[in-house]
């Protein structure tokens, strides 16, 4: 229940967060990545805030094995920048260029009734599906042995 819980308020905060940078508002993001034109930085502001909290949270949580309440530490192990790692990160930002969302503040806006986020998070979810698709029918593949 704890959990539940912490897991809610967590998604809360983070959510009020995104509203409160303007992370939310496709415009100011567009205008953040606009570098050739009307160039907005006052993101660069929030990210920079948004570094120098996670920075010591990392540093903590690298040296423990449980989380705060009790589960255990799952930080990401990978560190091979792959084809896959930069094709995922092209297309992030291609859709965080285009549309100004990203998948946090594009599910904030939704709940805020942004029109524009509902199409986003419906191609969002397009993709995954696909994704999804694409990895299960290369597993089966993999999984059938070569006649």
């Amino acid at each position: 229940m704890n959990t539940l819980l912490f897991s809610l308020l967590s998604g809360l905060v983070f959510g009020l967060g995104l509203i409160v940078s303007g992370m939310s508002n496709p415009a100011k993001v567009l205008g953040f990545l606009d570098l050739a034109g009307a160039w907005d930085p006052s993101l660069a502001l929030v990210m920079g805030g948004a570094i120098g909290v996670a920075l010591p949270a990392f540093w903590l949580a690298r040296r423990r094995t449980t989380a705060i309440l009790g589960e255990p530490m799952q930080l990401p192990a990978a560190r091979r920048i792959d084809r896959r790692l930069l094709l995922g990160s092209l297309a992030f930002g291609a859709g965080w260029g285009i549309a100004g969302f990203c998948p946090g503040p594009a599910l904030v806006s939704l709940l805020a009734g942004q029109p524009k986020a509902w199409i986003f998070v419906a191609a969002m979810l397009a993709g995954m599906a696909i994704f999804e698709l694409l990895a299960w029918r290369k597993g089966r593949r993999e999984a059938v042995p070569a006649a």
